[in-house]
């Protein structure tokens, strides 16, 4: 196989605080992506178009918290380069401290993450992207029942609590699925980011996987700027979060900041890479995505309401930033979720 079409590689971190079903079905899913779906149509099995590992910080097996035997593939020090590391859920209760129980852990995803790989978390495992300090700054989600604890121990981190799936950082490499089994949600979303729809719609036809309605849309990205250290600029970020649809959102950003405007921009730009007009157009940009994901509002009607009162300029622009009309978009992704929902 050549180097363009090598599969995926996909690992899974695994500890004793966390449960084999989600390890486990993880593993199954990212196995199976490109291979089952030939088995089950024609008898012959497909090319694999993931590898998945399961990895932990020693060699040995060792007892899940729902007392499941999980056997590591390698460990922390012997993984090769991969893709995508996935942090599954951490089971321990929401006010308990996670000071010093990670080190390894937290010291691993840092290093990967800087190297280039993109992290996810399957419900409270976002806990140890948070305390590993890579959700600073960034939109998160987690299970409802850390929500409070992620936004309290963590306040850079901007805490989606209704969201399912919510897809942050510097090039969208911090993918976080909610609580439950919204990890098939999150097996779905990577399949179809690095592989194809089609695999992911076979995945989820073979394995009769609905999408999970509230508070997420497939595919969404809620696009993050890249960590920052600056307060004014952080506490500006969470406004606009919830305010992107509002008129005059950078001067009202820059009334917020008490800066002159020319040091609020700059200040701006420097610490998220984006000035703030861009980043308010990316997250008007990401919110219709995901209503024309959805449902079949008029474009016009989805323009006016994430803040675009001409419906053409708001056409054009997502054209030049989405590569595709807002029609186009409809259409492709639409059509998949409709069918992930069946």
């Amino acid at each position: 196989m050549s180097v363009e079409n090598r599969p995926v590689t996909i690992a899974i971190l695994a500890f004793p605080e966390t449960t084999a079903s989600v390890v486990y079905g993880l593993y199954d899913l990212f196995a199976s992506t490109g291979r089952d779906w030939g088995s089950i149509v024609d008898g012959t099995p497909g090319p694999s178009l993931v590898k998945a590992f399961i990895v932990a910080k020693r060699t040995g097996s060792f007892e899940a918290a729902n007392g499941v035997v999980i056997q590591p593939d390698t460990t922390i020090d012997d993984l090769p380069e991969v893709d995508i590391l996935i942090v599954p859920e951490v089971t321990i209760p929401p006010g308990a401290p996670l000071e010093g129980m990670f080190e390894v852990e937290t010291r691993f995803l840092r290093e990967r993450y800087a190297r280039g790989a993109t992290l996810a978390s399957a419900c409270s495992g976002a806990m140890l992207l948070a305390e590993a300090g890579l959700l600073d700054g960034h939109a998160a989600t987690t299970h409802w029942a850390y929500c409070d604890i992620l936004a309290r121990r963590y306040p850079t981190v901007s805490v989606q609590r209704q969201r399912a799936l919510v897809v942050s950082g510097e090039g969208g490499r911090l993918v976080m699925a909610g609580g439950g089994t919204s990890w098939l949600d999150l097996a779905l979303y990577l399949i179809a980011r690095t592989v194809g729809v089609d695999a992911a719609m076979q995945v989820a036809k073979i394995n009769l996987i609905d999408w999970h309605e509230v508070g997420q849309q497939p595919f969404a990205r809620l696009a993050g700027a890249r960590q920052n250290d600056d307060a004014v600029v952080r506490e500006c970020q969470a406004w606009i979060a919830e305010h992107y649809h509002e008129p005059s959102p950078v001067a009202a950003m820059v009334r917020l900041s008490g800066l002159p405007e020319r040091s609020f921009k700059r200040r701006f730009q420097l610490a998220t890479g984006m000035s703030p007009l861009e980043y308010v157009h990316t997250l008007r940009l990401e919110q219709a995505k995901q209503m024309l994901e959805g449902g079949d509002r008029p474009v016009e009607e989805i323009a006016f309401e994430v803040g675009y009162e001409d419906a053409g300029f708001f056409s054009r622009l997502f054209r030049r930033h989405v590569s595709l009309t807002p029609s186009q978009y409809r259409k492709r992704f639409g059509s998949m979720r409709r069918a992930l929902e069946g």
